[in-house]
């Protein structure tokens, strides 16, 4: 009985909590009358001529965006290391550009979604200031899909946080867009931890919350694909090797992109759980899992193929050099010297004769060889001096009978 007790309060608990969020989120519900409106929006955005973007101007969304405290220090980094935000319509929708230290961000897309798409790009320079934004490329397969992961996930986190802030200040437009997008998950796990304790915010568990909830969604199988699509048209390898530097850096790793303008970092007391628990590493998709294991083993017969032709002498039979070609004959002399005697004479025979019978046969055949073999040995040794003529330089070779 007094379990059940327990169970039902729980359960009450966790009744009463579904309620106050969802009063929270039916405030940003989109109306049909609003989705036509959007939607007759979007049509005479498309059909319409183009703004040329040398004349819009970046302060309309700069103000928005300096309406929360997170993207307010974002911004405030970026201007330190000399960052400019530009339209341009040359990109989909936005690109941070490391060489030319620019974020573009292209001016068709409507203010709401520039929002979102602008603190992406901050947030993915602050990682690269932080020492965050490396290629996964450059790491072990295994690690190299963690790490993917973690970085677009962080950059899920800043968007929520910066939507949460300009809600709570009133620009609920960005909000609303989140609580009717793919990204509702996310942002009603900030909304949860955030509603019940206003401390979760800067201590790190509301992020964390959003961090989690998009390693349990369905992201990570596009994600994966994509980053196997790189690894199968990466035709330079990697460049790490060395499994004992992989497994000291992502750790690393993992805890500078957790790391916040202020306010606890919130990954840096989950990382070796990030490392070790299925829900963040494992590949759940079938292909991919296949295709990651192609790669893998690509990679290790490619490195011990490399390693046997290293170690490898080149011996008789394969290719030698010239230098080996003029010591060749002296290496079989010195071969043969070494060997008992009657097994090697020193001397070339001269004259080789087929024949049916044996050797010591009487017969016809046999005595006719035997002659004509007397013969063209006197006639081979006879110009040479100092050779008797003897049939010692005589092979014969026995015929076998079914031939």
């Amino acid at each position: 009985t007094s379990d059940m007790s327990i169970h039902e309060r729980k359960i009450h608990s966790l009744k009463r909590e579904i309620d106050n969020i969802e009063k929270l989120s039916a405030g940003f519900t989109t109306h049909d009358e609003n989705k036509t409106e959007d939607f007759i929006e979007n049509a005479q955005d498309i059909i319409s001529r183009k703004t040329d973007q040398n004349v819009l101007s970046m302060e309309p969304l700069l103000e928005i965006l300096r309406e929360s405290r997170l993207a307010t220090a974002y911004l405030a980094t970026a201007e330190d290391h000399g960052i400019t935000l530009r339209y341009s319509t040359q990109i989909e929708t936005a690109h941070y550009d490391r060489t030319g230290a620019l974020i573009l961000i292209n001016p068709n897309i409507n203010k709401v979604d520039q929002v979102l798409l602008a603190t992406q790009e901050l947030r993915r320079h602050w990682q690269h200031r932080q020492g965050a934004l490396i290629n996964p490329l450059m790491f072990h397969p295994d690690n190299a899909v963690l790490i993917n992961r973690a970085q677009i996930a962080d950059l899920m986190v800043s968007m929520i946080r910066v939507a949460w802030e300009l809600q709570l200040s009133g620009e609920k437009s960005v909000w609303e867009r989140i609580e009717n997008s793919s990204m509702a998950d996310l942002g009603r796990a900030f909304a949860r931890e955030a509603f019940l304790d206003f401390r979760t915010i800067n201590n790190g568990q509301a992020a964390a919350a959003v961090f989690e909830s998009w390693f349990l969604s369905e992201r990570c199988r596009t994600q994966d694909k994509n980053l196997i699509n790189q690894m199968l048209a990466d035709y330079k390898g990697y460049v790490f090797d060395l499994s004992e530097a992989e497994q000291n850096i992502t750790p690393n790793l993992i805890a500078a992109l957790g790391e916040m303008p202020f306010g606890k970092n919130y990954l840096a007391e989950h990382a070796v759980t990030i490392m070790e628990d299925a829900i963040f590493t494992d590949v759940r998709d079938r292909s991919n899992a296949n295709f990651l294991w192609f790669i893998k083993f690509e990679r290790s017969f490619r490195d011990s193929e490399q390693e046997l032709q290293t170690s490898s002498d080149l011996t008789a039979g394969g290719a030698r050099s010239p230098a080996q070609n003029q010591r060749s004959g002296d290496r079989d002399d010195a071969f043969f010297s070494a060997m008992p005697t009657g097994q090697y004479t020193g001397q070339s025979a001269d004259i080789i004769t087929l024949f049916e019978g044996d050797v010591g046969s009487k017969s016809k055949t046999g005595d006719k060889s035997a002659k004509n073999a007397k013969r063209l040995a006197s006639k081979a040794n006879s110009g040479r001096s100092g050779n008797r003529r003897d049939l010692s330089n005589v092979v014969y070779l026995r015929r076998s009978p079914g031939e």
